[in-house]
C-alpha cells in the first residue's frame, strides 16, 4: 500500500474531533488511539526509521499483536457506526487474518 496508507489517518481525526456530539464512550477513544498507534509505528519502522524488524521475533510478535488489536478496534468503531459497516468488517476480519498469516508463512521462506 505504501504511503497512501497514511492517508487513513484523515478520517481517525474526524473520528476523534466529532464523537463528544455523538455520545460515543471512552472506549472509543482506545480504539481509535490503538489504530493510530499502529500507523505511527508502521510510519517509523518502514518509513521514516527503515527498520528491519522483521527478522526478530519478538519485535514481529509486537508488531502482530498491535496489527490485530488495531483491526480488531476498527471492528468496534465499525460496529457503532451502522449494521452494514459492522457487517463488512466482520467478513473480512477473518480473510484479514488469514492472508496475515499466508504473506508471514510465504515471506519466511
Amino acid at each position: 500500500m505504501g504511503w497512501a496508507q497514511f492517508a487513513l489517518a484523515i478520517p481517525l481525526v474526524v473520528l476523534v474531533v466529532r464523537p463528544p456530539a455523538l455520545g460515543r464512550p471512552w472506549l472509543h477513544y482506545v480504539q481509535i488511539g490503538l489504530m493510530r498507534a499502529f500507523l505511527c509505528v508502521e510510519l517509523l519502522l518502514d518509513y521514516a526509521l527503515r527498520i528491519d524488524f522483521r527478522g526478530v521475533r519478538w519485535a514481529v510478535i509486537c508488531y502482530v499483536v498491535l496489527f490485530f488489536a488495531a483491526m480488531g478496534s476498527m471492528l468496534g468503531v465499525a460496529a457503532s457506526a451502522d449494521r452494514g459497516w459492522t457487517a463488512t468488517t466482520l467478513a473480512l476480519f477473518p480473510v484479514m487474518a488469514v492472508l496475515a498469516i499466508v504473506q508471514r508463512v510465504v515471506t519466511v521462506m
